[in-house]
């Protein structure tokens, strides 16, 4: 989908974020499970995640997400009247995390409903929060990712407890000035590969060929390999759609999931790591909160400069990708 020219530039308005204060490092798991640090470091990049308080739930994450958004930039959420929260630890199957997210940070009465493709899903809300603007069904948005992962995944499998970590990332999109805002999205699916990596929840029809248990379960190998060739093949492909070339970037916004992926993609991009904005040696994978938080880090770090390009890429459970361009409005 490229965005049309004539129409008004959509963009991202405010940024916020929150990670849960308890730190759980690498020596946790090397004291408790057949691992070690360097193991961890070596292969994935990480060195320590959050992990949320038993109340601190995926609403509750976003809520002060939200709330840190309002500080950062206030009145931004003046005139929201949609709210997409993207989740695969939702506080329940309804009521909506966004809708509880809604109620916690006064926007009662807004549009809100969940978005589920796992570390997807930040791109997802993103396309469908910017359509409905496009479509005259919104004014502006606010797009959450959140997840507690720690209670999807098995804390005694080193296959995926070390992995994956807490927290909630969160913007707010609207018009903005012409030449500014989202270019192009690009978004898939492909079933086939939903095997590779499942949480069970409440389903009620499970994959043929699986087994599942109550936790996420992965094939590391398989989703590796898929997450280098897709992140690569999307992150291209948005980049066409809205004319630009790899010498156009500024910035590339990946997914945070592990450190040679993204290594993969700037080689393949010809970009320096430096260009590659990453956080997961402190956060781990946050699933769909993983890309927000990364925006909101970079830009409270004033790493972002009015009119840089950026490439915002994932991959996730479907197995689905997602990548987006957009360039960069600082404000008025």
């Amino acid at each position: 989908m490229t965005a049309p020219h004539s129409a008004p530039a959509i963009g991202i308005l405010a940024v916020g974020a929150y990670a849960p204060a308890a730190v759980v490092s690498n020596a946790h798991y090397a004291a408790r499970l057949d691992t070690t640090d360097d193991w961890i470091t070596s292969r994935t990049g990480i060195r320590e995640r959050r992990h949320a308080a038993p109340d601190e739930s995926s609403s509750v994450l976003g809520i002060r997400a939200t709330q840190n958004l309002s500080e950062r930039f206030p009145g931004a959420l003046d005139g929201v009247n949609l709210v997409i929260c993207a989740t695969s630890s939702p506080d329940a199957m309804f009521p909506s995390t966004a809708a509880l997210i809604a109620g916690g940070v006064n926007l009662r009465g807004a549009a809100a409903f969940d978005v589920s493709v796992a570390c997807s899903g930040f791109l997802y809300a993103l396309s469908v929060g910017y359509g409905m603007i496009r479509a005259g069904l919104a004014r502006k948005a606010l797009i959450v990712g959140s997840e507690v992962m720690s209670g999807a995944v098995d804390q005694n499998d080193r296959n995926t407890a070390i992995l994956f970590g807490d927290g909630a990332g969160c913007v707010v999109i609207g018009e903005v000035p012409q030449g500014y805002g989202f270019q192009s999205f690009v978004l898939g699916a492909d079933s086939a590969g939903g095997p590779h990596l499942y949480l069970r929840g409440a389903a009620l029809r499970l994959p043929e060929g699986t087994e599942m248990g109550p936790h996420l379960t992965q094939n590391g190998r398989e989703v590796f390999k898929f997450a280098v060739r897709t992140l690569g093949d999307s992150a291209e492909q948005a980049m066409r759609q809205a004319g630009m070339s790899t010498a156009d970037i500024d910035w590339l916004v990946p997914h945070q999931a592990n450190i040679r992926i993204i290594e993969a993609a700037c080689e393949r991009f010809g970009l320096p790591l430096e260009r590659a904005v990453t956080n997961l040696e402190r956060y781990g994978n946050t699933s769909a909160a993983s890309i927000p938080l990364a925006l909101a880090e970079a830009e409270s770090q004033g790493r972002f400069r009015d009119g840089d390009q950026l490439l915002l890429a994932g991959f996730g459970g479907g197995l689905s990708w997602g990548a987006a361009a957009a360039r960069w409005w600082a404000g008025p």
